[in-house]
């Protein structure tokens, strides 16, 4: 199969797979172009309440495929980084399940995602310095807001990997599962996801992400919305909540 993006959408939990297993899922530049509109189309399904992104079997993305540096490097880290700001917009929750190696460009898109989950074993590097690449400056400020300056200059100075007991000290991680449970907990955990207020989420992403002109509008949402008083009763009455809040643009 050629090197390509895989998704499939259940239980209202869309999953993108990075496909590229003769390069350890390196994203190639048509990969890198292909992703925006898969995001467009998958926030746009009212049935896709979450998403993750892994990689095909034993590695989440090793980066971009460097042969495709050699004709314009300035062209493919742009590709990289509009495929990068497309996840990281992306209005619902998102979650990189990471096994193997996540460096260089999967690094990249797995500090796009909300949150991340690894394996026991997984291996994380930024390593623009070993190609003499000038790190983009936004991905640069996600990588320092995920794990600090001290950190995200290691990892950019030296290109080194690290190990994800590390990766989960410095805060690049928020899960760390022992090796074959990655799958089971990221199922348990968008389940979850799927079945919280969908107001929530939004507005709180919207307010993590830094974003400050929507508040007005949050508050507005909340006071049209009747997810808390649905919460709240299904609090009282010891029974899942059905909040039906939908984003209306």
């Amino acid at each position: 199969m050629e090197p390509r993006l895989l998704h499939e959408v259940a239980d209202s939990v869309a999953t993108v797979v990075v496909h590229h297993p003769g390069k350890r899922n390196a994203m190639t530049a048509a990969m890198w172009r292909a992703l925006p509109p898969l995001l467009d189309t998958l926030a746009s399904d009212p049935a896709v309440r979450a998403l993750v992104l892994t990689g095909e079997g034993g590695t989440f993305c090793a980066g971009a495929d460097i042969s495709t540096l050699r004709d314009s490097a300035d062209e493919a880290q742009g590709l990289a980084v509009l495929a990068e700001e497309a996840l990281a917009a992306f209005p619902k929750p998102t979650l990189a399940a990471i096994r193997g190696h996540c460096v260089g460009g999967g690094a990249q898109l797995a500090a796009a995602c909300d949150l991340r989950f690894a394996e026991q074993g997984a291996l994380f590097g930024v390593t623009p310095a070993k190609l003499g690449i000038v790190y983009p400056a936004s991905s640069t400020r996600r990588l320092v807001s995920l794990v600090g300056p001290g950190t995200a200059k290691y990892l950019l100075f030296s290109g080194e990997l690290i190990d994800a007991d590390r990766a989960l000290r410095t805060g690049f991680l928020d899960e760390l599962l022992p090796e074959g449970e990655l799958t089971k907990r990221v199922a348990e955990f968008t389940r979850v996801l799927t079945t919280r207020s969908r107001l929530t989420q939004a507005a709180a992403k919207e307010f993590a992400n830094g974003r400050t002109d929507r508040d007005g509008y949050w508050a507005e949402q909340a006071r049209g919305s009747d997810d808390t008083a649905e919460g709240v009763t299904a609090f009282l009455e010891r029974r899942e909540a059905r909040f039906t809040w939908t984003a209306s643009g």
